[in-house]
């Protein structure tokens, strides 16, 4: 399982883990790894030439050690110091001593926003009136330290623009070393999908348009670069990139390597308030951090390595996000035994459609006919479609009570809003079984609904519009922030919640939020919702909780569609994804 911590608790566990090294070792640490993945992705390390885009934070002190790092081995390297007078003075002189080159830009502060925690560190290492310093190194004669960060001068971030979409280059090298898989989504070794970007065809960055000019002989060091690595802003920065910084991301021609998050994001919720670096690869280091996995800040880290600094003994045992990676999901899926029937295994019963939507019915069926499972109870007026498509379905007009046994019920796809949907959506309610409820189910469910009063457990599925309305927000605020938004939805309904969209998260009570890492584009399509609510509420049938039955649906439903899709991508249909299903499950147990 793939986990992430809050700035907050990252920072704590640094600070737990440097009281038992000596001085500047974690830093050193990080700074190794992120020289060893650099020259990964250059291949060839001689004679070629890397940037350095520093700000007065650790990440710029990673960066410059790891300059330092690959001068050693005959890489021309320039730093671009973008508040020269924080930059860190450690790293900075063992750039020096390694034979690297330094340029400035202008004389003013530039970065992301106000920087997070305390204040900068005085040369000799006492924090300035922010408490104890913070972070993986401490501050030396020459150069401050800060807590990730330390506010610049100017305090909030200027800009307001975002880089242009397709700024992501396309290329081959991939950010562990070798080819990424297809997909779009983070390996299990820490590698992320698709691979990184190299040479000139980096070039579209297309940062918002604003600020001074660069500083000339700083601009072209970056341009001609075949690597740049981004060491703007650490994980407490908070806004959009500066003007100086915006600048100097546009120049860049080779690849981007973003240093531990790209410069922008915010670590803790995956947004992104203006412009910010979108990076072909991000080294992280010690854990992810929530924002590299959700968009749309994931969108900007490119593929992902993690590198091991010595945090794990020092991390609390709950995470803030939990990412399930094949291994997981193949323990949680239900197996029949010998002595099981179709009872055993459980019945899951679909209440969906309308005279105006049929085919919700028969996709919510066809997803909970491959969901594990024994039956599948239908209960609606599109009985005789359902039928027609799947034989083996069990009908009943209605209402749901009168049915027949269950062990969950899904309610909502295509089901109208209507008396008689209304009166279904009650009907269900009131039973003492697990119970979805999706699509026009979820408009029909009254305001303020507390469905901790249910003796079973409740799983909403919203798309983001859906969740904008049960939260009385827009629906930009929901995109803009959908780890806040999906996190109150599960207070305010008591209900486990499986947001959907880019980034699809499952939230439940005192819990480990939950991101899925599957999934592609082509399953923004009418239906797949159907399909997806049908498969979970099978897995509920079978036994599984709630919050595993949700994120092991949405796991299976993204994988299928990349089976569907593979290999250069294609437009799929809903009904598509569930018949992949199947062989989807096959291939995780494999």
């Amino acid at each position: 399982m793939r986990i992430a911590y809050s700035v907050e608790t990252v920072r704590a566990a640094e600070r737990e883990l440097m009281a038992r090294l000596p001085q500047g070792a974690l830093m050193q640490r990080a700074a190794a790894g992120l020289a060893a993945a650099c020259a990964d992705l250059l291949g060839r390390v001689y004679g070629s030439r890397v940037a350095l885009l520093v700000g007065s934070g650790d990440n710029g002190g990673d960066a410059l050690y790891a300059g330092a790092r690959l001068a050693r081995r005959g890489a021309g390297v320039t730093a671009v110091l973008l508040n020269p007078d924080r930059a860190h003075g450690g790293g900075l002189a063992a750039l020096r001593a390694a034979g690297g080159r330094v340029a400035t830009v202008g004389g003013g502060a530039a970065g992301a926003g106000a920087a997070g925690g305390g204040g900068a560190a005085a040369s000799g290492g006492a924090a300035a009136s922010g408490g104890p310093m913070a972070g993986r190194g401490p501050a030396t004669a020459g150069g401050a330290a800060t807590a990730g960060g330390a506010a610049t001068a100017g305090g909030a971030a200027a800009g307001s623009g975002r880089m242009a979409a397709g700024g992501t280059a396309a290329g081959s090298a991939a950010a562990a070393g070798g080819a990424a898989p297809s997909g779009g989504q983070a390996a299990g070794g820490g590698q992320a999908a698709g691979g990184v970007a190299s040479g000139s065809a980096a070039a579209d960055r297309g940062l918002t348009d604003g600020g001074s000019e660069a500083n000339g002989d700083a601009e072209a060091a970056v341009a001609r670069a075949d690597l740049v690595i981004d060491g703007i802003v650490g994980i407490g920065g908070k806004g959009g990139l500066r003007p100086d910084a915006e600048r100097l991301v546009r120049a860049v021609r080779g690849i981007l390597v973003a240093v531990d998050l790209p410069s922008g994001v915010d670590a803790d919720t995956g947004e992104v308030r203006g412009s910010a670096v979108r990076a072909d690869a991000t080294i992280t280091f010690g854990t992810y951090k929530p924002g590299l996995l959700i968009d749309p800040a994931h969108t900007h880290a490119g593929a992902l390595r993690l590198i091991d600094i010595g945090l794990d003994a020092h991390l609390p045992a709950d995470p803030d996000l939990e990412a399930l990676q094949h291994e997981d999901v193949a323990a949680l899926l239900p197996r029949p035994s010998a002595e099981s029937d179709k009872y055993r295994r459980g019945v899951v019963g679909v209440v969906a459609g309308s005279a105006r939507y049929p085919g919700a019915a028969v996709l919510a069926v066809s997803g909970a006919l491959r969901g594990g499972a024994g039956a599948v109870r239908y209960v609606g007026p599109a009985a005789d479609t359902v039928i027609a498509r799947f034989p083996e379905t069990l009908v009943h007009s209605g209402p749901p009570a009168k049915a027949g046994r269950v062990q969950s019920w899904v309610v909502g796809p295509g089901l109208g809003d209507g008396a008689a949907a209304k009166h279904s959506l009650e009907d269900v309610l009131a039973s003492d079984v697990p119970v979805l409820v999706d699509a026009d189910g979820l408009h029909l469910l009254p305001a303020g609904s507390d469905l901790r009063k249910r003796e079973a457990a409740t799983v909403l599925t919203p798309h983001a519009g859906e969740a904008a309305a049960l939260l009385g927000v827009s629906r930009e605020e929901v995109e803009a922030g959908r780890l806040a938004a999906v996190r109150a939805l599960a207070e305010r309904y008591g209900a486990t919640v499986l947001l959907k969209g880019s980034t699809t998260l499952v939230a439940a009570e005192h819990q480990p939020v939950r991101v899925n890492p599957t999934g592609v584009g082509w399953l923004a399509t009418a239906g797949s919702g159907d399909v997806l609510s049908g498969l979970i509420g099978s897995l509920l049938a079978t036994g599984l909780p709630a919050r595993d039955a949700a994120s092991t649906g949405a796991y299976l439903h993204g994988l299928a569609a990349r089976r569907t899709t593979a290999p250069h991508g294609a437009p799929i249909a809903a009904y598509d994804v569930s018949t992949a299903l199947t062989d989807t499950w096959r291939d995780v147990l494999a």
